[in-house]
C-alpha cells in the first residue's frame, strides 16, 4: 500500500474515531494511526530506536529473554542480529488493522488498555502502560468477575505441567466445583509431577498426549527454558500421542485452558466441535508469538460468534507475557 493510500485512510479513520474522549481509546487510535502511515523501515527504525534507549543492563535482559525461549526471534546486539525487532516491526507494519480489529471485540476498558500497553511495549519499550496493565488481583486465567464456575464443571487443561493450573482452579472455586477435569501435558518428567500433585483430588484423568489439530504422533522439542517451554514438533525428543479434543473427549465441555507454548490455534481448531456446539469459557494464552493476539480471536469468532472477549496478564512489564485472552 502506497503512503499516501496509508494517509487517506489514517485521516478517515481519525474522522471516524475522532468524537472519542476516552484518553484510552484515544492513545490507542493515535498509536495505530502512527503505525499505519509508517513504511516497514521506517517502522523498524522506530522500534530500534526505542531499544538503544533503554538501559543497557535492561537491553542484555530482553536479550537474553528473547534467546531463551526462541518464540519472537533471536535479539543480539553484539553480533548485529536484530531479528526479534525485524519481526515486530513485521507484525505491527502488516497486522495494525487487525490488531484494531482485536481492540475493537473487547469488551471492557481494562482489556483495550492492556492491548494498548502490549503494543506501546513492543513498538516504544514503554514499561510504564504495562505496569498499570498488569494483573495482581488474580491468579492467572481465574479473573473471578469474568470466569464463573459451577459444580457441573468439565474442564480441559491442555499445558497441564506439574498441575499448577488445576490447583489454583481449586483454590479459587473449591474441591466440589467441578465434574471433571481433563489433564494434558507432554513432558513424560512432568507429567509424573502432574499425577502425583493432583492424586489427591477426585475426578482428574492426566492424558499424556498433545493436543493439535489432527491424531497422530509427533516429538518433544526440549526448549532451552525449561520443561513448562517444550513444544511439539520434529525435534529430537520423545515420540508423543497427540490427539484432538474432539477425538478424545466425547461428553460436553465447559471450560478449555491452553497454554501450550504456540500450539493453541491448531488446539482451537482440533475442538471446532465443542467450541460450537458446548460454547465453552476458552482461557487462551496468547503470547507465543507475534500474531496470536489478533489471530485467535478471529479462530473463535469464525467458529461460535457469539463469544464476548477480554484480555488479562501477569508477567514482567519489561516484556509482557503470561498473556490470557478470556474469551465467555
Amino acid at each position: 500500500m502506497s503512503s499516501n493510500s496509508k494517509s487517506k485512510r489514517f485521516a478517515a479513520y481519525i474522522e471516524l474515531k475522532g468524537n472519542n474522549v476516552n484518553i484510552i481509546d484515544r492513545n490507542f487510535y493515535a498509536l495505530a494511526g502512527e503505525i499505519k502511515n509508517l513504511s516497514l523501515s521506517e517502522t523498524y527504525y522506530r522500534i530500534r530506536s526505542a531499544f538503544e534507549r533503554v538501559p543497557e543492563v535492561t537491553r542484555k535482559s530482553c536479550a537474553d529473554f528473547f534467546n531463551k525461549f526462541g518464540y519472537w526471534g533471536r535479539l543480539d546486539p553484539s553480533k548485529g542480529i536484530y531479528e526479534q525487532i525485524e519481526l515486530k516491526a513485521v507484525a505491527l507494519n502488516e497486522h495494525i488493522d487487525d490488531f484494531v480489529w482485536s481492540y475493537e471485540q473487547l469488551c471492557d476498558y481494562r482489556s483495550k488498555k492492556t492491548l494498548f500497553s502490549v503494543l506501546n511495549n513492543w513498538y516504544k519499550y514503554d514499561f510504564r502502560s504495562t505496569s498499570e496493565t498488569k494483573e495482581y488481583l488474580f491468579d492467572d486465567y481465574f479473573d473471578l468477575d469474568l470466569v464463573r464456575c459451577d459444580r457441573n464443571e468439565v474442564i480441559a487443561d491442555l499445558g497441564a505441567y506439574t498441575g499448577d493450573t488445576v490447583l489454583s482452579y481449586i483454590r479459587n472455586y473449591g474441591e466440589d466445583m467441578y465434574k471433571h477435569i481433563y489433564c494434558y501435558e507432554i513432558t513424560e518428567s512432568v507429567f509424573e509431577t502432574l499425577k502425583k500433585n493432583l492424586s489427591h483430588y477426585r475426578d482428574t484423568d492426566c492424558r499424556l498426549k498433545g493436543v493439535s489439530d489432527r491424531e497422530g504422533i509427533m516429538r518433544v522439542n526440549i526448549s532451552s527454558g525449561g520443561a513448562s517451554a517444550n513444544t511439539l514438533g520434529s525435534g529430537t525428543g520423545a515420540e508423543i500421542p497427540v490427539t484432538t479434543l474432539d477425538a478424545d473427549i466425547s461428553e460436553p465441555l465447559t471450560l478449555i485452558k491452553a497454554d501450550i507454548e504456540g500450539h493453541e490455534q491448531k488446539a482451537l481448531l482440533g475442538a471446532e466441535r465443542h467450541i460450537a456446539q458446548d460454547h465453552p469459557k476458552l482461557l487462551i494464552s496468547v503470547y507465543h508469538n507475534n500474531e496470536d493476539l489478533w489471530k485467535i480471536p478471529r479462530m473463535i469468532r469464525t467458529i461460535s460468534p457469539d463469544y464476548n472477549f477480554y484480555l488479562r496478564y501477569k508477567s514482567s512489564p519489561i516484556y509482557p507475557t503470561e498473556i490470557t485472552l478470556i474469551s465467555v
